[in-house]
């Protein structure tokens, strides 16, 4: 049975949580301040914290920061609970180190997926550190191009499977690992101070994603979410920097896939910046098709918010826009399916 130490300073939020969890089959150890969480935590090693922010003597920050400081502590997964919901309050508790953000009033559903998630994933970080601690990967790998690389990392690399608009990894989290897309697609998107999403990247089936240091296992800088059903390979940045060390042209080649992606991305930023509202609309479209597979009737399957989220306008902007294209013959919308009609047109967009 998993332990979760649940931190709260409301009696009857904490008593009514604690049953919540106790009938979801955890065990439940609870403590009305920080001072007596952090005692708890030391002495009853759980599986993952529950914690307030705002309390008395100890807020939830400190609370953090204090476990972080033991060994024995530093790795349990760590999820706030709080009425504070600005994101200025997000962003210090990621920067500190929680896994997890979850607003009052919260549902049964949110609150035991974040816990069950969590819970999972440093299972799956423990399970690759064990590996880590083998000889898991051969010095000296005659890998002699990136083809070669994908294909040892699909052999012998971690399977992870995410289905539709789960997400990966969000902003924050500790970047253990580089995927490699195995199939299905997904994007990667930033949140400005107003909520507003803007993707940063479309990945399709043998595309690497989420690279931030090749040294250092520094905080992811985006979200990352599957925008299809996926399945992944992730490989730790120890092992990514072991078959680096020793074949330099693999490592040139992943120059160069770098470089084009961050051509792309800043195409796609001139794009946002200078482009008409068509135009935007019309490159979007196209980038799109590139990245998902086109069903049985030749249609694409993409919300809208992520369309607006790439071109970088407002959603209803590019649904006006859509339908415009529409009425011309350019395009055929059904619900969340989008078929392209003229390729050309939307090519010579201006």
């Amino acid at each position: 049975m998993k332990r979760v130490l649940l931190i709260e300073d409301d009696n009857v939020l904490r008593e009514n949580t604690a049953e919540l969890l106790n009938l979801a089959k955890y065990e439940v150890l609870t403590a009305s301040d920080g001072i007596k969480g952090i005692v708890l935590a030391r002495h009853n090693i759980p599986d993952v914290i529950v914690c307030d922010i705002m309390m008395p003597g100890m807020d939830g920050y400190q609370v953090l920061e204090a476990l972080s400081e033991h060994h024995d502590t530093q790795g349990i997964p760590f999820i706030f609970l709080s009425a504070k919901t600005e994101r200025k309050d997000i962003r210090k508790g990621m920067e500190l180190g929680a896994d997890d953000y979850i607003t009052k009033p919260f549902e049964e559903s949110e609150l035991i997926g974040a816990i069950e998630s969590r819970i999972a994933r440093s299972v799956i970080l423990k399970e690759l550190s064990e590996q880590e601690g083998q000889q898991y990967w051969t010095e000296g790998l005659d890998i002699r191009n990136l083809e070669e690389f994908k294909n040892y990392i699909d052999d012998h690399g971690r399977e992870f499977t995410f289905g539709l608009n789960q997400e990966i990894y969000r902003e924050g989290d500790n970047s253990n690992l580089v995927y490699l897309i195995l199939s299905g697609a997904v994007k990667t998107h930033k949140l400005d101070e107003q909520g507003k999403e803007l993707i940063t990247g479309i990945y399709k089936a043998d595309d690497f994603f989420g690279f931030t240091s090749f040294t250092s296992n520094i905080p992811y800088r985006e979200y990352a979410t599957a925008i299809e059903e996926c399945r992944l390979t992730g490989i730790t940045k120890e092992q990514l920097k072991r078959a680096l060390e020793h074949n330099s042209d693999l490592i040139m080649e992943l120059l160069q896939m770098l470089a084009e992606d961050l051509s792309e991305t800043r195409e796609q930023l001139l794009e946002m910046a200078y482009g008409s509202v068509r135009r935007k609309t019309a490159s979007t479209l196209l980038r799109f098709t590139d990245k998902l597979q086109e069903d049985r009737l030749g249609n694409i399957h993409i919300l809208r918010s992520d369309l607006a989220g790439v071109a970088g306008m407002a959603t209803e902007t590019l649904i006006r826009t859509l339908s415009s294209f529409k009425k011309e013959g350019i395009i055929d919308i059904k619900d969340r399916s989008i078929k392209i009609i003229d390729t050309k047109r939307l090519q010579n967009m201006r």
